[in-house]
């Protein structure tokens, strides 16, 4: 049996990204996301989501410094080991199995602002850059406030 990758493949710019499947709750339509004054420009607010609030990244804005409309997103709802969030991409394409050979290591895991890349897979004519949730958490300026915010505010719930 082939330990490759199950992965939810979603379009932002003109490119495709993939995360696994395991770090994905759902694929939900963007309903309404509420304004949180002096957020990081990423982060365009929260939003509720089966009954819990989660904060929303904007993954074309950290990319490509341009946010997406509305109208023409999809929210990918992620569980990391610290938080839930949801990222606006463009479009959740479909559900794929990546053998393992497909995957390359790439240089750019080293470079400090997109070691959230973690591989790129290569297949028929499509490139794929793989995207770790727990690293692209970890590297956001900001996001270490905000995720300790939601864990305290949510350990308030539980008292």
């Amino acid at each position: 049996m082939d330990d490759g990758q199950k992965v939810v493949v979603f379009e932002c710019g003109n490119e495709e990204y993939a995360i696994s499947i395991h770090s994905v709750i759902s694929i939900e339509k963007e309903e309404k996301i509420t304004a949180v004054p002096h957020l990081p420009a990423y982060m365009p607010g929260i939003t509720e989501v089966r009954g819990e609030l989660v904060p929303v990244l904007d993954f074309e804005q950290i990319l490509y410094n341009r946010s997406l409309v509305a109208e023409e997103s999809k929210m990918l709802v992620l569980k990391t080991e610290q938080l839930s969030l949801a990222v606006r991409v463009r479009d959740a394409k479909e559900i794929l199995d990546i053998p393992s050979e497909r995957f390359k290591e790439i240089g750019l895991a080293s470079y400090k602002k997109t070691e959230y890349f973690t591989a790129v897979a290569q297949l028929e004519n499509r490139l794929i850059t793989m995207i770790d949730p727990e690293i692209l958490t970890e590297s956001l300026e900001g996001m270490k406030e905000i995720r300790d915010y939601m864990l305290q505010t949510a350990s308030h719930e539980t008292v």
